[in-house]
Order: C-alpha cells, then structure tokens, then sequence
C-alpha cells in the first residue's frame, strides 16, 4: 500500500494529526498496536485546558520536596526502584522548574494552548461531536485561605498576562454550583475558558471517523516495524506493508521503540496516572468537572460516572499497576461528595510522556528527511492534540505554521 503519510500512534495526538493532514488532501495511514484512544488519552480529566499557559513544574521548595518525599501523597507517588532511572530526568526537570527559567518556559508554551480550544472546535463541528463537549469551565476548591489567596494571586497573573480568564467563588458560590459537594472548602476558582469532553474516547473516535470519511485508513501494526527505503519510509501493518514519503511519530511515551533504533536520544520521563469511575449516592449530582486543590485529586461527571483522576505516579513506564493514589483518593472524595460504587473491575493506568523541559518535541527530525516527531506533551495531550496536529500538517505540506514552533523543536535534545 503506497501513502503520503504514515501515522505511528493512534492516541489523540497520532489520530489529529492524520486527520489534519487528511483535511489537506493527504493519504494518510493511521497505525497502532491497538484500537485508537485505548492507551493514554483513554485516561484523563477530560479537559481542554485553554487557561493552561504554565506547565506543572518540579516543586522547588525545600519543604514541600521533603513532603513528597513521604510518599504518602495523592497528587505524587514514587517506586523506589524506579528512581535510579528517573533521577536524570528528574534532576532537569527540577532544574528547568526554576521560577525564572519556568516563566520562559510559559511564555514559549503559550502559543500552543492559545489555540487549543479553536482548533478542537473545527475538528468537533467537522465530526459532528458537539455533544460530547460541555463549556462551562471547571473548578478549583480550596481548604485553607493561605492556598486560596496563592492561587488568586496566580490567576490575577495569567489573566493580565495570558488573557486567562476566572472567576473568584466564595463558598455561598460554590454551594449554589455543587449543592453536594461539603461545605470543607473556604473558597475556590473557576477557569472560565476550558472546555470539557464528557467522553474523552468518543471524542478521539469521533476524530477517526471523520477521518476515515475523508479517505484515511487506519490498520494495526508494529512501530517498531518501521524502516528506512530509498524514498522514504515502509512499515508492516495490516496484511502488508505500507510505504509513504513521510512518518509522523505520535506514540507518547513509547516513542523511544522507534526515535532510539534511528539514532535520536530523548530525555523523556513517565508520569503515570490512574482514574476510576463511581456511581453516585440517591439522587446527587456533580454539575461541573472539580478538583480538591490541597489533596491533588479530580472528581469529573463524565458519560461513565464521576470519574476520580490522581495526580502522577513516577515508575518504570511498563511496572504493574500501583494504584494506591486511587485508593487515598477515594477515602477523601467521599468524605466531600457522595460517591456511590465503584464502576470499573480495577483503576486504569495510562503514561504521560514528559520531557524536562515540560514542552513537547514537535518538528521534523535534524538527521533524516520525511522523519517527523510529535509527543512528550505530558499532562495536556488532548488540550494539544488538534494544534499539534495542525502544525505538523502544516509543517509536512510546506505551508506557514499557525505559530512559530521553534521552541518545540527535536534538536534541543538532539543535535
């Protein structure tokens, strides 16, 4: 099978950028070792966070790092064994965390999330998935004024600088918001310009269909099948091959199995995280998408229940699942709304891909023609995914890019 584009990952940024190619009349082939959306993007708060200009950092006080270091935490946990192979990563992580060098890093990233929502929103009406989206922002709650006030601080911030719009609640607001949530809670923040998916796998499949009614297809096959010709690039997928003057690598935090065999090095780190849905109790109602800021946890009324979401867990990318996150999640969750019973047979686990410097690598590859990157977006992948997509398209076609994506660029890590 002969193509102009081969697409290596079908998560949600793999499945936008074909799509967005097929929209500029490519031939696009789509492979995976599994059905799209069932890896990473399957897993998540379900938010298109246009008011995320700056990255989650490395924490820098000296206090806070002793904390963690309890692990005994729901926003972070850690294996022991897997530190001596993370240390590296976390060492430039926390390096590039510094609240100068974090701040250029902001500045850089912004461009991104400033057209995340626009260009979700071609892809939802082209797809016909406006159903799937709510627009009413989601909530910050927060137990003890001294957080409050920091984070009103940091809104104040991003809105003069960023444009990021919120809105302060008091807990009179956050009772006629969430008339179930507890009265634990001192204040709380409201984003105003995110979106929310209800579905975060429709949504991804709602993008395949669309983009295989403009012609793409989409097989399953091995990345690490991928090889070099003397025209570009072949790939065993389907029943065959399939050769194509263009690869696009989009595999998240497995795209080492095919960036390390061609000769490129990228620092990137694993953030794994859970979720678990619930039912509810009698007849409760969680209106909005809410996180319980000083715990480190999200409660999210997705399509399968309230979805409970932890924070990051730092281990070996393919360890068995721990999720003791989920676990101290839920103990406190039911304390502040009343969950019912668990839903799902046992927590899923996914892997956010994340480099030191928390931005994506995005562009071609310095040493091979028609070899393309586009991963290491950490915990805002399916913010990212159609800009993303976007760009690369734009890139591979020669058209101007939506927005200069230097800064994204492989060589930082590769020269």
């Amino acid at each position: 099978m002969a193509a102009d584009a081969i697409v290596l990952g079908a998560g949600i940024i793999g499945v936008s950028t074909a799509l967005q190619l097929a929209r500029r009349g490519k031939s696009v082939v789509l492979v995976d070792r599994k059905e799209p959306g069932m890896e990473t993007s399957y897993g998540n708060a379900g938010l298109i966070q246009r008011e995320g200009v700056v990255p989650y950092g490395f924490p820098q006080q000296f206090g806070l790092i002793l904390r963690y270091a309890l692990n005994n935490r729901i926003d972070a946990h850690y294996h022991w064994r897997a530190l001596p192979s993370v240390t590296s990563f976390l060492a430039k992580y926390w390096w590039h965390s510094n609240l100068t060098r974090h701040q250029l890093i902001a500045r850089a990233y912004a461009p991104l999330i400033e057209h995340s929502i626009s260009t979700h929103n071609e892809l939802i009406q082209e797809a016909g998935a406006e159903a799937l989206i709510a627009k009413n922002g989601w909530t910050e709650v927060f137990r003890t004024r001294a957080k409050h006030d920091g984070e009103i601080r940091e809104a104040e911030r991003l809105n003069k600088e960023y444009g990021v719009a919120f809105k302060e609640l008091s807990p009179s607001d956050i009772a006629a918001q969430e008339p179930n949530l507890s009265s634990d809670f001192v204040g709380g923040l409201k984003w105003e310009d995110p979106w929310s998916v209800k579905d975060p796998l429709a949504l991804t499949r709602a993008y395949v269909a669309l983009f295989e009614k403009l012609g793409g297809r989409v097989l399953k096959g091995d990345a690490k099948s991928l090889s070099q010709t003397g025209t570009g690039w072949r790939i065993v997928a389907g029943d065959g091959t399939v050769e194509a003057k263009d690869v696009v690598v989009a595999l998240g935090p497995w795209s080492d199995t095919v960036t390390k065999p061609l000769g490129y090095n990228f620092l990137v780190g694993v953030k794994r995280g859970y979720h678990m849905h619930y039912g509810t109790k009698g007849n409760a109602k969680l209106n909005g998408w809410t996180m319980d800021a000083e715990r480190g946890y999200f409660l999210a009324p997705m399509n399968q229940g309230i979805r409970l979401t932890t924070g990051a867990e730092f281990a070996r990318r393919d360890a068995p699942k721990t999720p003791v996150q989920v676990e101290r999640a839920e103990a406190v969750a039911r304390t502040v709304f009343p969950l019912g019973e668990r839903l799902d047979r046992e927590p899923w686990m996914g892997a956010r891909p994340c480099t030191p410097d928390m931005m994506p690598v995005i562009g071609k590859a310095p040493r091979h023609e028609g070899l393309w990157f586009a991963f290491g977006h950490a915990h805002h992948g399916l913010t990212l995914g159609p800009v993303t997509g976007r760009v690369i398209a734009e890139a591979i076609t020669g058209e101007k890019t939506l927005i200069d994506i230097s800064a994204y660029r492989p060589e930082r890590f590769n020269a």
